[in-house]
């Protein structure tokens, strides 16, 4: 196809795509109607990548995040983590989609004295409604009524079955999480100073360096225009403007153009992190390079509400865990997954992937458009058929969902199934070099080669959808064929498809834990009295 026909099918696409009538493509975060009732354990973004902090090259970050949507200012009680729940990062060091590496978490949160603070009032020692009475400054601070602590163990092969050892603290007895930024008021040093101080070397067992661990408040850094989306996508969804980063260098007439304003999540919202810096070579085992990440939640299977409940024992709860959320690649279960199986998808485990391999091979969302679109846009741009990709089977998602890439991102078994691969021989690129658009921008220390925090994996992963990956990409700067699909099979895979919510990794710290410290409460100093 010509590329001018290429652009009057962008132009068809915008005037329609105005009407309003297109199905929902971003992640909410909330992506499967059973776990919506259990945000504690919500899984909500996972990020592998080769640690890009200046002088940390040998190290691998992973980043798990939960609890979506967080309010910088809900307390009293603030954003604690299920002690009922293990959270858990799984590596596949192999390829044959099973756990090779475990890291399991897992929380406990105590009252000082069992009682909280106290006060004397009229003579009766009473528990004060808050989780502090003073200005935090340190890890279990006096002025802090009840303290979060958590345990990490290594599990070798099978998460439940494998050989188990305890990941230790480096100077310290205990990992402390810090308390959630309720304000200025509350952390006088900057709340920053605070944390940064539960950043802990961590001494993992066969591992001869030790790790780096943090737990606790971050700010949301997922570009997506949420709402507007889900409001039958109450916007045009290519690229408006002769964006740089964005455009394809022909802005599409009345399509949406980069906005900080289209953020619904990145300066609004709150999320707790699990975060972890290991160095390669105790990740990596006998295999080729390239590591295999997902993380899961699970909680036991048994779980009854007490008609007298306390603090300590709110439930009781028994049997088996069972796994209810899980994450790897982002977008699978909201934009990938039918709903009848979203629930199915959050409990099963890589190695049963193939049950639900169809959704990838045969995608519904490039289906749905062609259904609505495909008599007003052919009527501009001629021909017939689908305008939608074609290649049937889409060995193009399959690669990038459930295989990885040859001499990028495959492990040494090629075993389909969901989790993000990261080649960890892959230099990591500075961040004032990353493009936004990973791999397909030239990149290959990004997305999905990996995913780092700045890539913006909302606009690549539609990009992908509609067959951007039946044309060339640069490789090393030059056009490069991936043979897994032909331009034929993709009319209009040149679309600069986007929501309008930019991501650029120079905002966001240059360091472990690479996410910025978390939006305050009290958005701004009060007048003392």
């Amino acid at each position: 196809m010509k590329i001018r026909n290429r652009l009057i099918a962008g132009t068809a696409f915008a005037a329609l795509f105005a009407a309003g009538a297109v199905p929902a493509m971003a992640s909410s975060h909330r992506e499967a109607p059973n776990i919506t009732k259990m945000p504690k354990v919500d899984n909500t973004d996972v990020y592998a990548f080769t640690s890009y902090e200046p002088g940390r090259q040998d190290y691998v970050t992973i980043i798990a995040n939960f609890q979506p949507g967080e309010n910088p200012g809900d307390g009293p009680n603030y954003y604690t983590m299920d002690p009922d729940a293990i959270y858990e990062i799984h590596i596949d060091n192999v390829g044959d989609a099973v756990e090779h590496l475990t890291y399991q978490f897992k929380f406990s949160n105590a009252l000082t004295a069992d009682t909280g603070i106290q006060l004397n009032v009229g003579g009766k020692n009473l528990s004060i409604p808050l989780r502090e009475i003073g200005g935090q400054s340190k890890p279990a601070d006096g002025n802090l009524g009840e303290v979060e602590t958590y345990t990490i163990t290594q599990v070798s092969g099978d998460r439940r079955l494998g050989t188990r050892a305890a990941i230790t603290p480096v100077g310290t007895s205990a990992f402390y999480k810090p308390f959630d930024n309720a304000g200025n008021k509350s952390f006088p040093g900057g709340y920053a100073n605070y944390a940064n101080q539960f950043i802990y070397g961590a001494t993992i067992p066969g591992c001869a360096t030790p790790a780096k661990v943090f737990v606790g408040s971050r700010a949301e850094y997922f570009a997506v225009n949420l709402g507007p989306v889900f409001d039958l996508v109450n916007f045009v969804p290519v690229e408006g403007d002769n964006d740089p980063v964005y455009g394809n260098g022909t802005p599409f007439p009345g399509g949406i153009t980069q906005s900080q304003d289209n953020q619904e999540l990145i300066g609004k919202k709150n999320v707790t992190s699990i975060a972890m810096e290991i160095p390669k070579s105790c990740l990596v085992g006998s295999g080729n390079g390239v590591i295999g990440v997902w993380s899961t939640t699970s909680l036991p299977q048994a779980r009854l509400l007490r008609t007298a409940p306390t603090f300590n024992q709110a439930t009781l709860t028994g049997g088996a865990y069972v796994q209810v959320s899980r994450l790897g690649m982002p977008l699978v279960n909201e934009l990938v997954i039918g709903i009848k199986d979203k629930d199915l998808f959050n409990a099963a485990e890589p190695k049963g992937d193939a049950a639900l391999a169809d959704y990838v091979t045969n995608p519904t969302f490039p289906a749905i458009l062609d259904a609505l679109f495909r008599a007003p846009v052919r009527g501009v741009i001629g021909g017939s058929g689908s305008i939608a990709p074609t290649n049937f089977p889409r060995k193009d998602l399959v690669a990038t969902f459930l295989t990885g890439f040859a001499g990028v991102n495959q492990l040494k078994t090629v075993t389909a199934s969901e989790m993000l691969r990261l080649n960890t021989a892959i230099a990591p690129t500075a961040q004032a070099s990353q493009s936004t658009f990973g791999v397909v921008g030239n990149d290959l220390a990004g997305f999905p080669n990996g995913r780092r925090p700045g890539d913006d994996v909302v606009d690549i992963v539609l990009r992908v959808a509609m067959g951007r990956l039946c044309y060339p990409i640069p490789v090393a700067g030059k056009a490069t064929d991936l043979g897994l699909c032909a331009p034929a099979d993709a009319p209009t895979g040149m679309a600069a498809y986007t929501d309008g919510a930019p991501s650029n990794a120079a905002n966001i710290q240059n360091a472990f834990p690479y996410l910025n410290a978390p939006l305050r409460g009290s958005p701004r100093p009060q007048t003392q009295p």
